[in-house]
């Protein structure tokens, strides 16, 4: 994609961000926000994979390492992806979006954190279907804290959403495959 053609989609969504970062100047939903964008950065998936062997024992290592080889693979997706289409984050696009949280580089798409969260959310889903009620309502909250914090575009964090489904998924097929 041109940086005119990220240009004029960013100028299409701005409007958008600008509606969900409204909500980002009330302190305490800014606060809550911030805390949950930075467990959704690995804090909170990192100690899920430690403790699931804890909780189901050694048959949850083979869980844990699928969900690290998942992230693994997402991490190389996304860096590669950030630094091709180079697209600017809604505050760097518009000085109006209210930033109080770092960004961790300079590109806006895809949405890193919310690749990362579908995607372990839905290999542990997969072995695990009781973790739904926790892990379902945190990773829309990622998605949602990215776009309210003025981080991402909309669609940064739905094709992040559809990059974390799709890696995942895919994960399963190849495993099929070698079993």
């Amino acid at each position: 994609m041109s940086m005119k053609h990220l240009h004029r989609l960013n100028d299409r969504e701005i409007p958008l961000c600008l509606l969900f970062n409204r909500i980002n100047h009330l302190k305490p939903i800014s606060l809550f926000f911030a805390v949950i964008s930075r467990l959704g950065n690995g804090v909170f998936w990192y100690v899920l994979m430690l403790m699931l062997p804890l909780i189901y024992g050694l048959e949850a290592l083979h869980v844990s390492a699928h969900m690290a080889l998942v992230g693994l693979t997402a991490l190389l997706i996304y860096k590669w992806l950030k630094t091709s289409t180079e697209r600017v984050r809604p505050y760097s696009h518009n000085d109006t979006i209210f930033q109080n949280v770092a960004a961790l580089d300079q590109f806006s798409f895809p949405s890193g954190h919310t690749l990362h969260a579908v995607g372990f959310s839905w290999v542990l889903l997969n072995y695990y279907p009781e973790w739904f009620i926790l892990v379902v309502p945190f990773t829309i909250l990622v998605a949602l804290s990215r776009v309210i914090l003025g981080l991402h575009y909309p669609s940064d964090v739905l094709i992040g959403a559809f990059l974390g489904a799709g890696l995942a998924q895919g994960s399963f097929c190849v495993l099929s495959c070698l079993l």
